[in-house]
Order: C-alpha cells, then sequence, then structure tokens
C-alpha cells in the first residue's frame, strides 16, 4: 500500500481496516473466533462486518488529526469519545453478533487520529507517531470520558474491570465525570492495572509497540508467512502479558496459566512445528469449549493493534 496512492485519510484507514481483518483471520488464534472456529452467538462474518463498518470512522479521525496538523484545531477538539461512540455504533449496527471489537476500537482510535496527523507532513515514523498517540490520549477531556462511558454501555460489554466510583452502567456517573472534569485518562488509570487496553492509554501503547509489534516484524523479516506472523504474535503477546478479559472472568490464576501455555507453544515452534501446531490446536478447542469464559479477546484486541502499526509502516500480505 503506497501514500502516493491515497489522500492521507484513505491511507490510516485502509491500513486499519487490512490489520483488523488480517487479526480475525489469523487461524487458529486460541480462544477466539478466527476464520475456522465461530462462537454460536458471535461469528467470523460479524468480525468481517465490522471491520468494513468502521472505516468511515477511521477516515474521519485520521482527516481530524490531519487538520491538528495544519494548526487549525488541538488534539482535545477532536473529540476522541465520539469517534469511539460512532465507531462502536456502526460496529453493532453492522451485524448480529453484538460486541465485536470494542476494545480494539478504543485502541484504533487514537492510532488513527495519531496516523492522520504524522502522514499528514509527509516524513512519518513509529517514534513521531508513538509521541503523537500520547499526545491525542493526554488531550481527552470529560465529553471524551462521557462518550466512551455510553460506547461501552450500548456495547453490552460492562464496566472497566472493578471500578466501582465511576461503574459505567450507574447513570450518576455521567454527571459526576462532568461536574468533577475528569478527563478519559484519568478514568482508565483508574483500571489499568488490570485492563490492558486502559493500561495500554495510559502507558502510551506499550504493549501494541514493545510486544506485538516487534515480534510481528521480527517474524515477518525471518520469512514467516502473514497468518503464522499474526498467530505467534498473539501468542506472544498472550505469553507476556496474562489477558486481563480472562482474569477478569475466570480468575489471574487461570488467565497465568493460559500465559504459561501460550509461551509454552512458542517455545515448542509453535506453527513452525508439528508438535508446536498441535498444541496450539488442543488449546484453541480446551478454551472454546469453555464459551466465553476462557475466551482471550483483549489479547486480540491487542494483536489487531499490533498490526495496524506494522500495516502503516508499509507491511503488505
Amino acid at each position: 500500500m503506497k501514500l502516493t496512492a491515497y489522500g492521507v485519510d484513505e491511507y490510516v484507514s485502509s491500513c486499519i481496516q487490512l490489520a483488523t481483518l488480517l487479526e480475525v483471520s489469523a487461524t487458529p488464534k486460541p480462544g477466539n473466533v478466527h476464520r475456522t472456529a465461530n462462537f454460536d452467538d458471535t461469528r467470523y462474518e460479524h468480525f468481517l462486518a465490522s471491520s468494513i463498518a468502521i472505516g468511515p470512522i477511521l477516515r474521519r479521525a485520521s482527516r481530524l488529526g490531519a487538520v491538528v496538523s495544519s494548526g487549525e484545531i488541538g488534539f482535545e477538539q477532536v473529540g476522541v469519545g465520539r469517534l469511539i461512540n460512532e465507531g462502536v455504533s456502526a460496529m453493532l449496527s453492522s451485524q448480529r453478533g453484538g460486541n465485536t471489537i470494542l476494545g480494539t476500537i478504543l485502541l484504533l482510535i487514537p492510532i488513527s487520529i495519531a496516523a492522520g496527523y504524522v502522514w499528514s507532513q509527509l516524513s512519518p515514523n513509529l517514534d513521531k507517531l508513538r509521541k503523537t498517540i500520547a499526545e491525542v490520549t493526554h488531550s481527552a477531556t470529560p465529553h471524551d470520558a462521557v462518550h466512551v462511558y455510553d460506547a461501552i454501555r450500548i456495547s453490552g460489554a460492562g464496566g472497566l474491570g472493578s471500578v466501582e466510583k465511576l461503574d459505567v452502567m450507574k447513570p450518576s456517573s455521567r454527571s459526576e465525570i462532568m461536574s468533577s472534569g475528569i478527563s478519559l485518562l484519568e478514568i482508565f488509570q483508574m483500571s489499568s492495572e488490570y485492563d490492558s487496553i486502559s493500561s495500554e492509554w495510559t502507558h502510551n501503547f506499550r504493549i501494541t509497540f514493545g510486544i506485538g509489534y516487534r515480534c510481528f516484524a521480527k517474524q515477518i523479516n525471518e520469512g514467516s508467512d502473514c497468518n503464522t506472523a499474526a498467530v505467534h504474535t498473539f501468542l506472544e503477546i498472550l505469553s507476556k502479558v496474562p489477558d486481563t478479559l480472562v482474569a477478569r472472568k475466570a480468575g489471574e490464576p487461570t488467565a497465568k496459566e493460559l500465559s504459561n501455555s501460550a509461551e509454552h507453544i512458542l517455545s515448542m515452534g509453535g506453527l513452525r512445528s508439528p508438535a508446536g501446531r498441535k498444541r496450539l490446536e488442543e488449546l484453541d478447542m480446551r478454551l472454546r469449549a469453555s464459551g466465553h469464559k476462557l475466551n482471550p479477546g483483549t489479547t486480540a484486541d491487542l494483536t489487531a493493534s499490533s498490526l495496524t502499526i506494522a500495516v502503516l509502516e508499509g507491511y503488505v500480505p
């Protein structure tokens, strides 16, 4: 994908949509929907529809980032929370599988805004991108926080971990956010120790850039095909960061045991070895048998953001 063939907003949104499609297609991605496995209520095609549906919002987000680059507005005027809310609404209206990519949207909207800003300057690099993502997240306002609360509520995903002071499902939380002037970043700081999406916002996407993107790029440089690189990126993230969705549903010991399983599969060669592939397929079947209880969905979100960075940088499958 060449930037010269696209406007900045088209380039950024196309890159991000491609990354989300590559992530959900990665097979076998243990415990998650992928191209050869579904849940009863959420199927592969629901994720495909969601990835297409958020395209216009990603384009608008990157276009607004470019407007910030021109000096017409500041990041605090972009409306990152409203864009997230619009992305979630588009996701829900595009398919019948319910919440498919809420966590992914929470990660991709700030990346899209930042990429629009950086790529519009025609000298993009990942250091600039990461610094700009931090500017986006630090500029989020209480209005943004309210929009994100509404997005989480309509998605049916529940609260951000065990945050009780400002529970998403409490009607009073919206007015408390506005009256107290609590920013979106401050809310994510409250849940960052037990929610990896929140942690990405508060620690400048350190899993995305420091683990996921590095793993994917290394895999590709070593000759892996896209599917192998994506699955191994998922396993690498899972091995180093216990999935916080699993931890909330089944407890931290279970999440850590799952991380140990991922590490063991990688040590066996993963998809590159018959033994590693067999163990990976067994893990996928075991997790899937639990329904959504042992679904490492947060790891899938982080894999999508990691692949996004690689595609923005120029990776073409």
